[in-house]
């Protein structure tokens, strides 16, 4: 393969589909949290690491480019996932937040991070072995031939686990999410690899919550409300900031402007108060600053999980809850889901 590949990507559903449901069945596996990556080792050995835009992560993890290189043959090309995986043996969990410290511009800082948060492995996908091209070839194929491929992998390198069995995906799609797991993915046994279509299936949880509206950040455009800051009460009755809401239609973005001028705070001149959310590295240049509104309003929303104190991803606007009083959104109305050991899935 001379030319980077696009990941096969997941469409995803309400729900765990059945084995029939797909003509040839479905071979399901846990869905990992981590940074999606193609692996290309070299007729020389030489490995790099591709990500899911085809952009090179290789020099942010040394230290996998070292293990893969000795535990893949030439001419391989593996797909998987990287990780980072943090806690003590029997309590293991995926770290998010520490995976994306490692993307550093200092050299110094990823040699340090490499040995503080070292990064894992783990394979679900076999493009390419031996030189030879297995696109075309059934997934069914492929895992085989993965899964003769890393019989004896050991850390960092891993092999996904696989089933056939729907109940024990639906099983996982509970269990393993106390490990830091994303939900569930159903691939069709029949399939060809299919570089950047949808034709994988991912199941994740689906939960709502009720929060308070902080304020809002003006769309790029110029013309209405671009994303929702939402805040929860915390145990010591402060109001913290959990993450955001957007995907708003240009229509909806200018009717959010009429609906929240009420509850813009606003200073003795008159003019709007703004604040500036904590700025990262991923902020780096862009406009972290919002229009602050009195915390009065509470809006339903739909998440899939949370990283900390903060949703993971995204949230989508679900509806207005006027009966609902701010002070009661807490953190205490969230799901916690039961602790699951990381180590037992990867073993």
């Amino acid at each position: 393969m001379d030319d980077p590949v696009s990941p096969m990507l997941a469409k995803a559903v309400d729900a765990v589909p059945s084995a029939d449901s797909v003509e040839g069945g479905l071979s399901y596996e846990p869905k990992w949290d981590g940074f999606r990556s193609i692996v290309y080792v070299g007729d020389d050995g030489t490995v790099e690491l591709g990500s899911r835009g085809s952009k090179a992560l290789t020099r942010y993890f040394p230290e996998l480019v070292a293990a893969l290189g000795e535990r893949l043959p030439r001419g391989c090309v593996v797909d998987g996932e990287i990780v980072v995986r943090v806690g003590e043996a029997g309590r293991e969990t995926l770290d998010w937040e520490a995976l994306s410290q490692r993307i550093h511009p200092a050299a110094s800082r990823v040699a340090l991070l490499a040995e503080q948060t070292p990064a894992s492995f783990v394979a679900f996908d076999l493009l390419q072995l031996d030189g030879e091209e297995m696109l075309e070839r059934p997934f069914a194929e492929r895992r085989a031939a993965l899964e003769s491929l890393l019989a004896d992998a050991e850390a960092p390198v891993h092999l996904t686990q696989t089933s056939t069995d729907v109940d024990v995906a639906r099983r996982w799609l509970e269990e393993f999410e106390g490990a830091g797991l994303d939900g569930v993915v159903a691939k069709p046994l029949a399939a060809a690899y299919a570089p950047g279509k949808r034709i994988m299936l991912k199941a994740k949880h689906h939960r709502t919550a009720d929060v308070v509206v902080l304020g809002y950040r003006v769309h790029t455009s110029g013309a209405g409300v671009g994303s929702l800051l939402l805040g929860l009460y915390d145990a010591d009755g402060e109001l913290r900031n959990v993450g955001g809401a957007s995907a708003f239609t240009t229509v909806r973005r200018r009717e959010l402007i009429d609906e929240l001028e009420p509850d813009v705070m606003r200073d003795e001149s008159g003019e709007m108060v703004r604040g500036e959310t904590d700025r990262s590295r991923f902020s780096s240049g862009k406009d972290i600053s919002f229009v602050r509104l009195h915390p009065r309003r509470v809006v339903e929303v739909r998440y899939d999980q949370m990283e900390g104190t903060r949703f993971r991803h995204t949230v989508q606007f679900a509806r207005w809850r006027p009966d609902r009083d701010a002070r009661s959104c807490t953190f205490d109305q969230l799901e916690v889901p039961a602790r699951y050991d990381l180590g037992a899935i990867l073993s």
